[in-house]
């Protein structure tokens, strides 16, 4: 029906508690919902694409009411164990995890942090859970001082590595992070390694942008296989290569945040005319969600709007637009960790129906199925499609 899908990730854009919310210590948590009663927004792009159907964000800002949605909308419920990044995309794209990736809320076992600074030659300081900025602060100056890379985790399965630039290259602590993941990731099952550079002198250290995630290869066949198995273009935009463990995709283009993300997706449009074009925007994550920056967080929805309203235009004949998120991150709680939510799912485009409600989707793996049905190249082993409900058919031209 479409010949290019655009899917575009709001890294912890959730919209509202899952009902076992509270078995993950998330009850009552709300991404959207919270920003919006403690800041009024300006989304009208957003809310033309049905969000305000999905999830109470107050009056529109700037302007009348929205009126008919011009697509569908919905929300899609998670039914994978987690609530990371890895398992959102993955579930996303077909996988549903039975168990979640492990967690260590006390810090890694002391036989596996040994043998990370025995096949490292270097000490390592922290192994705690802790906020990836707040570690740094407290730590930074030590590690500069002696040249030990900061080890820390969080709510998450992740065995995230610090380092100041100038102390430990990149290079080398990409090197540093590939030891890691061969002892953490492949041999005791955690989902990622992280590399967190920062720069800077003690009391004003900033993270750079060449964060670089390294995650286990999907457990089964992603739709992402499915397309570039069939010669179909999946292009992957921002850190979706790394939490696929570049499996299934025929291009990855980084970014050094969502500004960046936008450019580099208009760029794309223009030279990439067909398959699948899979973009995450990770700054309303790493950058607010994981900080409570309920402030920042909305401003960065209000600059995703106006990027949004620019790119609708842009949309050829055949394009299907989906925005949708892989978890939450609500920043008005205490916690800085991810939060177990549903995800918004909106859908754009001159073959999607106006103003269809696609209700609650039983998992993330619908969205992927409807993908694969379109494109003939499923079924995938979980989720239902629905191409059916959104497609405008005589409207759609093929090119």
């Amino acid at each position: 029906m479409f010949t290019r899908v655009i899917l575009i990730v709001l890294d912890s854009v959730g919209i509202g508690a899952l009902p076992d919310a509270a078995a993950y210590g998330d009850e009552g948590s709300n991404t959207l919902g919270s920003i919006a009663r403690q800041v009024p927004l300006k989304l009208p792009a957003l809310r033309s694409l049905g969000l305000d159907r999905v999830v109470e964000i107050g009056l529109p800002l700037g302007g009348p009411p929205p009126g008919q949605p011009r697509g569908a909308y919905g929300r899609m419920a998670e039914v994978s164990a987690g609530k990371d990044s890895v398992t959102g995309h993955w579930e996303m794209m077909g996988i549903v995890l039975d168990r979640a990736f492990p967690t260590f809320p006390a810090g890694f076992p002391p036989s596996l942090i040994a043998e990370f600074e025995r096949r490292t030659g270097r000490g390592t300081l922290g192994n705690v859970v802790a906020s990836g900025t707040e570690i740094i602060d407290r730590l930074g100056a030590e590690h500069m001082r002696t040249g030990k890379p900061i080890v820390y985790t969080s709510a998450d399965s992740v065995f995230q590595i610090a380092a100041h630039e100038e102390v430990i290259p990149i290079a080398e602590l990409y090197r540093i992070c590939e030891v890691a993941f061969e002892l953490a990731a492949r041999g005791s099952g955690i989902g990622r390694v992280i590399a967190r550079p920062f720069v800077g002198a003690p009391g004003a250290f900033t993270r750079t942008a060449n964060r670089h995630d390294y995650a286990l290869e999907p457990t089964g066949e992603t739709l992402l296989d499915a397309l570039s198995g069939r010669g179909i273009t999946v292009l992957a935009i921002g850190k979706v290569r790394d939490l696929f463990g570049g499996r299934g995709i025929t291009r990855a283009i980084p970014t050094s945040g969502d500004a960046d993300g936008m450019a580099k997706l208009a760029a794309a449009m223009t030279d990439t005319p067909a398959g699948l074009i899979f973009m995450n925007l990770v700054d309303f994550d790493a950058v607010y969600g994981h900080r409570n920056d309920v402030a920042g967080y909305a401003a960065n929805l209000e600059r995703f709007d106006e990027q949004l309203a620019r790119l609708l235009p842009a949309l050829r004949e055949a394009d299907l637009l989906v925005i949708t998120a892989d978890h939450g991150n609500d920043p008005s709680t205490t916690s800085t960790d991810h939060s177990r939510e549903y995800v918004p799912i909106l859908l754009a485009g001159n073959g999607v129906k106006p103003d269809v409600d696609l209700g609650t989707r039983a998992t993330f793996a619908d969205l992927g199925q409807t993908i694969a049905d379109n494109f003939r190249a499923g079924p995938l082993a979980h989720g239902t499609s629905f191409l059916d409900e959104i497609a405008e058919r005589d409207s759609v031209q093929h090119s």
